[in-house]
């Protein structure tokens, strides 16, 4: 009866949840990526309103996805669990990521619709210091906001958890708590979702702020105590000082009496008046000055007289000065030009000198051209050298005699004397390349030589020297067991054909060494430094030496046709073989001669079992869609034929000798025509210094000629001014006479002037005076008070009031004093007590608050933890299953039983016990009865379906229809690597296919095989 009550409530609240509508706001309509994690561009993504399916294989960027939404909304890097900062979130390579994420905002619960419109664009901006900037735009692409107070806002609207494990559910998030055994974590995951956990957080607060308000009323209280007696006591004395007032008002208005009694403003007036009368007195005898200094206008028919003279002579002066600066002009111009033709002297000694050195240098190298001609292999090619040579030197004849009529075309042989110059610096590099090669061969023929009668010669000349110290250093106890190597040395392929195909397989491991431990491989390292030349040292592997070669048949390849590189080899030492098996993984490669056939076994066909990649007998490397060409035509360290190698080195040799010869003479014939060019060009330079130097001795003359003109006009100048400086010299003799006079009354006028005005200074200091001292009356009594008393009675009455009123005050205290004590001593003890009252309500309101909030929140655990009973309850019968969720809130545990089949229910298992398939589905169910009592508008879950069979995830899959079909209102965003060709189709189902990894690479990396891959 009980179950059919609880089967009727849920049907009842399936039947609420099919009446929603599809979304409106909060829902992801896009995502786009760039430069995110490991991905240069992902997306634009558009997801559909209801269920979407995001499908791809290990590495396409689905988790980066989940994880940019994540930090793309607002979350910490933390919570991803995919990195400890936010720069660890950028593409490597790069300076910057970001992330742009459009939420749906329509319907009448839509934030700021006639800002946004229908949907927000969330751009966020991540630096490479790990720092990030928020873009919020409209759907018009307009910036609206970019603060991350707007961000924060549009989510709380929204209802957008971010950080909710169960609105974004991660793989790591999910091995944490979901497939943790400790049943506190699911506890506390189901307290994150429900968001109780936030809301038990806030309550915890919420308390331990109450107590402290507690404290803080009782100290109150107790202030407040202080606080009322100091009040009563000074209202008291501010009631006994009420007497003093009226002295207080006599006491003022004797104040107002001695302000204008100390003025005397009638006493200052009288001493004002004759100054004022002597000031006129002294203005009346200033016309006579005036008078006199008219008489001396006569002095301005003098200065005129003087200034016409005076402008003649400085007309002539002027004239004399222009002359001035062009005569130091043509002076130093004159030096100029001298020094010009000193070093035009010393160039052309100068170019003389250096073109007897290049006929030095012509001969020099002809000479050499002679021997270089002389030291020719053949016959056939002296003469035909010498036949050249000839027909050239009848060219530059010929050339010589054209050479004044093809001036005009030297622009284009200067373009041909450069790509001649390219042309022979090209050449010189291949000259330099082709000596390198030649000594490289010459040093591996000497190697070959040796290798007759040392076999490790062949991996370098000082190989034997070196494990010749190894022997000793292990003979003298400092390795723990003796490094093997080079592992060339101890290989041996059974069939000379693949002798090139092992080799581009192995590459440097041929070359390098094993060591048993890290102790032993540091003491060879060192070793190594001493004996192989920089930038030759070969790779140190660091295994375990066993006795027994790895029984690899259960995972190498077995080809009925070709052989795989380890059993194609006889190797000498198991250690070597086990090195090989764990670096290189040679059981897993096959070895086909044919190249067809290569493409034929591992590309046209499925590869065979095991089989990782395939080489060819010329060296190409095939993999299942890839295949790569070898750089290498024969081997170099495993060929048993050493005389073959031998006979090959010595004709490369040969070669490639007389090509350095042939070589070195068209050099320096290259070298004697670029002297001849340069001996041209300095008689050219000679030439051109001499016809130069006549110019300069030309223009020498013509200025040292102009100098003397200009000295003569001087001459003439300096006699005409001699006449006139006499007369000036007259006029200026009476300027001075008429000036003294006129300075003479000048001064008694400022005399005169200078008395007056210091009268006046002194009428105006008077006026000043009195005008203020008039002021600070006004400022103590604003009207003018006529005084018969003295000062000195007024003062002695004040003295008397001022007594009186002290007395008083030191019995009573002082007056102000009491009054603003009363008056402080009442404001604090009224603000006290009205904070009391207010805490004091303050904390029975929240008392009431959270006893009522405690109740429902009690009562809201209860519920939500009974909703997610029933539904997991629910789905576990969808697949004939029973099982329960305990809840033990006291000691904050949940755990989880479940039994496959109906037949028999009294013995429920710990997940833990179940098999993958059934725990993945029993977790599916757990998230899908969470889901029920979460509100957010979307939920998004990454790999929802690892583990399962096929018969768990097809039911797992329908229960997942059969929710998001009940729910149009919310988005479910599911990623899985698994295919989804089964989904049956509808509008509210969208597939999103992620495009395959690029993980493709020429080299391959032998340091670890262990290494992990970066995670998606």
């Amino acid at each position: 009866m009980k179950l059919e009550k609880w089967n009727t409530f849920f049907t009842a609240f399936l039947l609420q949840i099919l009446s929603c509508t599809a979304g409106e706001v909060g829902i992801i309509e896009s995502i786009q990526l760039k430069n995110f994690m490991c991905h240069a561009m992902l997306g634009p993504f558009q997801f559909g309103s209801n269920l979407n399916f995001v499908v791809g294989n290990n590495g396409s960027g689905k988790s980066s996805v989940l994880t940019a939404l994540i930090v793309g909304l607002g979350g910490k890097a933390t919570a991803t669990n995919r990195g400890s900062s936010l720069k660890m979130f950028v593409r490597d390579g790069e300076t910057s990521a970001d992330i742009t994420i459009t939420l749906r905002n329509q319907g009448r619960d839509a934030f700021k619709p006639e800002v946004y419109g229908s949907s927000i664009i969330v751009n966020q901006h991540i630096t490479l210091d790990g720092s990030r900037s928020y873009r919020l735009k409209s759907k018009s692409g307009t910036l609206i906001s970019s603060k991350k107070e707007e961000l924060i806002g549009i989510l709380d609207h929204f209802n957008i958890q971010i950080d909710n494990p169960v609105s974004v559910l991660t793989q790591e998030m999910s091995k944490h708590f979901l497939q943790s055994k400790n049943e506190g974590d699911k506890y506390k995951f189901f307290m994150k979702a429900t968001q109780l956990e936030q809301m038990k957080e806030d309550y915890s607060s919420i308390m331990k702020t109450k107590e402290n308000t507690c404290i803080q009323i009782e100290q109150g209280v107790e202030r407040l105590q202080e606080l009322k007696q100091l009040y009563c006591e000074k209202k008291e004395r501010y009631k006994s000082i009420a007497f003093v007032n009226d002295m207080r008002k006599h006491l003022e208005d004797l104040k107002h009496k001695m302000a204008w009694a100390v003025v005397n403003v009638g006493e200052m007036e009288k001493e004002i008046q004759p100054i004022r009368e002597g000031i006129r007195a002294e203005e009346g005898n200033t016309e006579k000055f005036v008078q006199k200094l008219k008489e001396c206008q006569v002095l301005k028919e003098a200065e005129e007289k003087y200034k016409e003279i005076q402008e003649k002579l400085l007309t002539i002066n002027e004239e004399a000065q222009a002359l001035h600066p062009q005569c130091i002009s043509l002076k130093a111009d004159l030096q100029t030009r001298r020094k010009a033709v000193s070093e035009a002297e010393v160039l052309y000694n100068r170019s003389k000198t250096e073109l007897k050195h290049l006929g030095k240098d012509d001969e020099q190298l002809r000479t050499r051209i002679e021997e270089l001609k002389t030291n020719q292999v053949s016959e056939t090619e002296k003469l035909e050298r010498q036949r050249k040579i000839t027909y050239l030197r009848g060219q530059l004849k010929t050339f010589h005699g054209e050479e004044i009529m093809i001036g005009q075309q030297v622009d284009q042989f200067h373009e041909a004397i450069s790509k001649c110059k390219e042309e022979q610096t090209r050449l010189r590099r291949e000259d330099c390349d082709t000596k390198q090669a030649l000594n490289a061969k010459e040093k591996q023929l000497r190697d070959l030589k040796d290798s007759r009668t040392n076999t490790l010669k062949r991996f370098g000349s000082y190989i034997p020297a070196f494990l010749e110290a190894v022997e000793t250093a292990y003979r003298q106890g400092r390795f723990k067991h003796k490094p093997i190597g080079p592992l060339g040395a101890f290989i041996h392929p059974k069939d000379a054909e693949l002798t090139l195909a092992v080799e581009c397989c192995l590459k440097n491991l041929v070359q390098a060494f094993c060591c048993d431990n890290h102790s032993d491989e540091r003491t060879l390292q060192l070793m190594m430094s001493k004996y192989y030349p920089r930038g030759f040292r070969p790779q140190v592997i660091v295994n375990k030496f066993q006795n027994d070669v790895y029984d690899v048949r259960h995972r190498g390849v077995h080809h009925p046709e070709f052989p795989s590189v380890l059993t194609a080899l006889e190797i000498d030492h198991a250690v070597v073989a086990n090195c090989l098996i764990d670096v290189r993984g040679i059981e897993k490669i096959l070895l086909i001669k044919s190249s067809c056939k290569a493409r034929e076994v591992m590309q046209l066909n499925r590869p065979p079992q095991n089989c990782r990649e395939a080489f060819t007998a010329e060296g190409d490397q095939v993999f299942e869609r890839r295949y790569y060409s070898s750089n290498y035509l024969r081997p170099k360290f495993l060929s048993k034929d050493i005389e073959a190698e031998i006979r090959l080195a010595s004709l490369i040799c040969k070669c490639r000798s007389p090509f350095i010869l042939h070589f070195n003479l068209f050099c320096q014939e290259e070298e004697v025509e670029e002297n001849k060019g340069k001996m041209e060009s300095v008689k050219k330079d000679m030439q051109q210094q001499s016809r130069k130097m006549e110019e300069l001795k030309n223009t020498l003359q013509l200025t040292e000629k102009k100098l003397e003109e200009i000295k003569e006009k001087i001459h003439q100048v300096e006699e005409i001014a001699g006449p006139i400086k006499d007369v000036l010299n007259q006029a200026d003799s009476e300027v001075e006479n008429s000036k003294r006079r006129f300075q003479h009354y000048e001064e008694k006028q400022k005399e005169h002037l200078a008395c007056i005005k210091k009268h006046k200074e002194l009428l105006a200091a008077k006026e000043k005076e009195l005008e203020e001292k008039t002021a600070q009356a006004r400022q103590i009594y604003s009207e003018r008070i006529e005084v018969s008393r003295t000062v000195k009675s007024l003062d002695a009455e004040m003295n008397r009031l001022r007594e009186r009123i002290n007395s008083e005050n030191d019995r009573h205290g002082n007056r102000e004093e009491i009054v603003q004590q009363f008056h402080d001593a009442k404001e604090r003890y009224e603000d006290a007590n009205s904070k009391v009252k207010n805490l004091k309500k303050f904390i029975r309101l929240l008392e009431e608050i959270m006893t009522q909030r405690f109740k429902i929140y009690r009562q809201f655990l209860r519920l939500l933890s009974l909703r997610c009973k029933l539904y997991f309850d629910h789905l576990l019968r969808i697949r004939a299953c029973s099982g329960k969720i305990l809840f033990d809130h006291k000691n904050e545990t949940l755990s989880i039983t479940v039994q496959p089949r109906e037949e028999d229910k009294a013995d429920h298992n710990d997940v833990r016990s179940l098999s993958g398939g059934e725990r993945s589905f029993s977790t599916v169910c757990f998230i899908l009865s969470l889901w029920s009592i979460t509100e957010s508008p979307f939920r998004c879950l990454d790999e929802f379906d690892v583990y399962m069979d096929m018969v768990n995830r097809r039911i797992a899959m329908d229960m997942i229809f059969k929710v998001a079909d009940s729910q149009h209102h919310r988005q479910f965003i599911l990623l899985t690597p698994q295919s989804m060709s089964c989904l049956p189709t509808g509008s509210h189902i969208r597939i999103l296919r992620m495009q395959d990894p690029e993980r493709g690479q020429r080299t391959l990396n032998f340091q670890n095989r262990n290494n992990k891959e970066e995670d998606e």
